[in-house]
């Protein structure tokens, strides 16, 4: 039976943070996608773990069965996931990890990963710097042997462009993607390679066409959706990454490899973003995109593996297992 839970709220990038810690650490994880249902709902989520145990975990849905055998580790994401986790928690007996800030005090957990730019400190708090990922040397490099030859025919160096979307914060209709595009395009021109193109689940399908027809005079490729995702095999390949600014978790993948990390700028704003590209900047992990493309180094950007020795010191787990 898996010994990790990993709670979350259907998130993909919410998931895929839990699952890189989950990795990290080694012990076998199911997700628990959760979400409370009836009069519960009227409570603030800040207030819900107020509420006992048991009815919390009656006052919810899940895809998969809350109930024993309990996990040894139970990792949530997100606030919408801390009455649930703290549920487990507190009638399994589990080490509980949350990522991210929970908007309750952090001694209600074992231990709290919050990111610098969320500004949430405490004795049992580990700060990372943006999210935590699970963009690992090994897991590039086995992407882009595979994907690789793919790309035989087209010129180096490689450009790989993550495209965002829209969110509450940040908007990107079509034509900003055609800006986007003519000015990826200019860049590509500029060094005589290729675009390595992919999108998001919140990249609106006219903007990703709009990017893609802005392109089309110079050597590219464009993921459509279908078939095997190219997401690790473009980070792999790439000389160079430019990522739209909405997405935290794009963003600090990125850095994981190392490689030069340009933003592009979408219409909106938000001051928690703000932070977190200042940090970066102040790292030198990335750069203003401004239609030029050039090299340079960095340390890459990932705290995973810290998090995950945390844990596997307080469950007695000499190595992963």
């Amino acid at each position: 039976m898996p010994k990790t839970w990993i709670v979350t709220d259907g998130a993909v990038g919410m998931e895929a943070q839990g699952i890189a810690v989950a990795e990290a650490v080694g012990l076998p994880y199911c997700l628990k996608r959760v979400k409370p249902t009836g009069p519960i709902r009227l409570i603030p989520t800040r207030f819900q773990h107020l509420v006992p145990a048991k009815a919390r975990i009656a006052a919810s849905e899940s895809n998969a069965p809350i109930a024993p055998p309990w996990p040894d580790l139970v990792i949530s994401i997100g606030r919408r996931s801390v009455p649930l986790a703290l549920a487990i928690k507190d009638l399994s007996g589990a080490f509980g990890l949350h990522i991210q800030n929970p908007k309750v005090p952090a001694q209600l957990f074992d231990l709290v990963a919050a990111p610098v730019h969320d500004d949430f400190e405490g004795p049992n708090v580990v700060n990372t710097f943006g999210a935590v990922h699970s963009v690992t040397p090994e897991k590039l490099a086995e992407a882009g042997a595979h994907f690789g030859p793919r790309l035989a025919d087209l010129p180096r160096p490689y450009v790989a462009v993550l495209l965002g979307g829209e969110s509450r914060a940040f908007k990107f209709p079509p034509e900003a993607g055609t800006r986007f595009g003519k000015t990826l395009a200019k860049a590509a021109l500029e060094t005589g390679g290729s675009l390595l193109i992919t999108p998001s689940r919140r990249t609106l399908p006219d903007t990703l066409d709009a990017v893609a027809d802005a392109v089309k005079a110079v050597p590219h490729i464009v993921w459509d959706g279908s078939g095997e995702n190219p997401y690790f095999a473009f980070l792999s390949l790439a000389d160079a990454i430019v990522v739209t600014e909405d997405s935290v978790n794009m963003v600090t993948e990125a850095t994981g490899t190392g490689k030069p990390v340009y933003i592009q700028v979408l219409s909106g704003r938000s001051a928690r973003l703000d932070r977190f590209h200042a940090l970066m900047r102040e790292r030198g992990a990335t750069r203003a995109f401004e239609g030029h493309i050039e090299p340079f180094d960095y340390a890459p950007v990932n705290d995973t593996e810290a998090v995950a020795a945390l844990i596997r010191k307080a469950l007695g787990l000499d190595s992963k297992v």
